[in-house]
């Protein structure tokens, strides 16, 4: 069996060459817009606050009320879930290629819809704005598993982890360029409208252009979708899903010698052909709960619990940012002003914070693989949080700050470093390739909805136990010493599954899910011999 795929052993064998490197820019895209997105809204809803909740008779600015700033916050959550499942599923019915253009439209048209919501009520703009966000996110959603597959089934087999791992490190780049974006938008419109502080003359103090700002700022996001829109639509379906999944070697043969320089020989064109149709199991079957049904347990699991860790720390920034002095309070600055400091704020942090363990993972996901790198970064995220948490107050007296910016620092460099990188780039790996990107759907769908309880579940938890001191509007929680411990808890829950899942490194796509398992494909040259991590579980 293993012998009539040559295409794809050629695939596995080939050289790293230029196609695989623009390869990750056009399936990247999808996540800088997902991350470009996601960054930009924290950065306006401050802007949003003060246009359409100002108060008159209030001594600060108006801000959001939680149940309007969950529902701009969450709503493109749910829509990204649903894409997931919906579009994941829709890949392996329809091919990669097919359903990738539609995701980025949908991206494209409705990024730029999100600035024109309408209306000028509060009522009005907030509700056509989550509901361009909820499409937008439907759209985002469809992006995570084809990305992942298109580019798990492109990459030769050595190198494979580091490019998936660089497909979402483009997050990285995304919340760069939202950052940079706001800032330079909201120094403009400063420089050119401006106005009093809050405290001085409350009315005057946001600009009517400030309306614009913020739409300005959320649009950006289509530009970067649109310009590799021409790409994608280039772009061949990959080997594996023509040869496999749509059972035609001869088309994926040609469709790949046209892209890659893949060594081909003559007789390996006639080999091509003979794929011998077996019976295929499906996703309900018991035949891939038994083999692969821990699998998408371990990876379910782990990508729930990384993002309920990963998403609460939007509940820390800006304690963070008034502890370290970097955000004066909001009454003594202007509406733009306040979004100067929000983004040039967010984008230091960015920078210092998620990029560098983006790229630790990129250079390293295929040295010491995938396992020992999200059961490595479980473990620090567990020990940061509580070296937070067991002496929280002693954070929280002044003086002490910078010590928790860095450790805080530190928990998100081994996220990124760790889980957040490793659960994406695994479900794209094991699974067979006729179920491939349904599984990456579900798994990925399983950390969307970590991310809605991690950023609404905990935005509740966190509020002081003392009902004199929550944020406005919010009921008690049980304080944020309290949800550092039940954070560290998920990391825990975490650690523990993923030792039901298989290492990927250096393994084919066909060996890791068992699509040739008549004849037990010899380890490739000791590679595959010396990892310490128990291979029992791939079967």
């Amino acid at each position: 069996m293993a012998h009539d795929h040559k295409v794809l052993d050629a695939l596995d064998a080939a050289k790293t060459q230029w196609y695989h490197f623009t390869a990750v820019v056009i399936a990247g895209m999808g996540f800088f817009t997902d991350a470009y997105d996601l960054f930009s809204i924290s950065l306006v809803t401050k802007l949003l606050g003060r246009i359409y909740y100002f108060d008159p008779s209030s001594r600060t600015p108006g801000t959001l009320p939680p149940n309007v700033s969950a529902a701009v916050n969450g709503v493109a959550f749910c829509g990204t879930l649903a894409g997931q499942l919906f579009f994941g599923w829709l890949g392996d019915k329809m091919g990669r290629k097919k359903v990738y253009g539609m995701t980025l439209m949908l991206m494209v048209i409705f990024c730029l819809a999100s600035g024109l919501s309408f209306g000028s009520t509060p009522k009005g703009v907030m509700a056509t704005l989550c509901f361009f966000r909820f499409w937008l996110g439907f759209g985002i959603g469809g992006d995570y598993p084809l990305s992942a597959t298109i580019m798990s089934e492109y990459a030769n087999k050595r190198t494979r982890g580091a490019f998936i791992a660089a497909v979402f490190s483009m997050q990285g780049f995304g919340n760069l360029t939202g950052g940079i974006v706001a800032i330079i938008i909201s120094a403009a419109f400063k420089a050119r409208f401006d106005a009093p502080a809050y405290k001085d003359d409350p009315a005057g103090s946001t600009v009517p252009q400030a309306d614009y700002a913020w739409r300005i700022v959320l649009m950006f996001g289509a530009i970067p979708a649109l310009l590799t829109y021409y790409w994608r639509m280039k772009m061949p379906e990959t080997a594996r899903y023509t040869a496999l999944v749509a059972k035609n070697a001869k088309k994926a043969t040609s469709d790949m010698a046209r892209v890659l320089n893949v060594e081909l020989a003559e007789g390996q064109q006639q080999k091509a052909e003979e794929l011998e149709r077996r019976e295929e199991y499906g996703l309900f079957s018991r035949q891939f709960a038994k083999r692969h049904g821990l699998h998408l347990l371990g990876t379910t699991v782990c990508w729930f619990m990384l993002d309920i860790a990963f998403y609460s720390q939007n509940l820390f920034q800006k304690d963070i940012y008034a502890a370290v002095n970097w955000l004066p309070k909001a009454e003594t600055m202007n509406a733009l002003e306040e979004m100067f400091r929000i983004s040039r704020a967010q984008t230091l942090v960015a920078l210092c914070g998620t990029i560098p363990g983006y790229w630790f993972t990129v250079f390293f996901i295929d040295v010491i693989g995938r396992f020992a790198i999200q059961l490595g970064g479980f473990f620090f995220m567990t020990a940061f949080m509580l070296g937070l948490a067991i002496p929280y107050h002693h954070w929280t007296t002044p003086g002490n700050h910078v010590g928790f910016v860095v450790m805080y620092a530190f928990t998100f460099f081994f996220a990124n470093f760790g889980p957040n990188s490793t659960t994406f780039i695994v479900p794209a790996e094991i699974f067979p390739a006729r179920l491939r990107s349904t599984c990456h759907g579900i798994s990925s769908a399983a950390g969307k909805s970590g991310a809605i309880v991690g950023s609404f579940g905990f935005l509740y938890a966190a509020q002081s136990t003392d009902p004199t001191k929550t944020d406005a509007g919010y009921p008690p929680g049980i304080g944020v010493r309290n949800s550092l411990f039940m954070l560290s808890g998920c990391n825990v829950v975490g650690f523990l599954f993923t030792f039901l899942v298989p290492e990927s490194k250096g393994k084919s796509l066909e060996e890791l899910s068992g699509e040739n398992d008549d004849e037990e494909a010899p380890p490739a040259s000791g590679q595959s011999n010396q990892q310490t991590v128990p291979t029992n579980l791939s079967e």
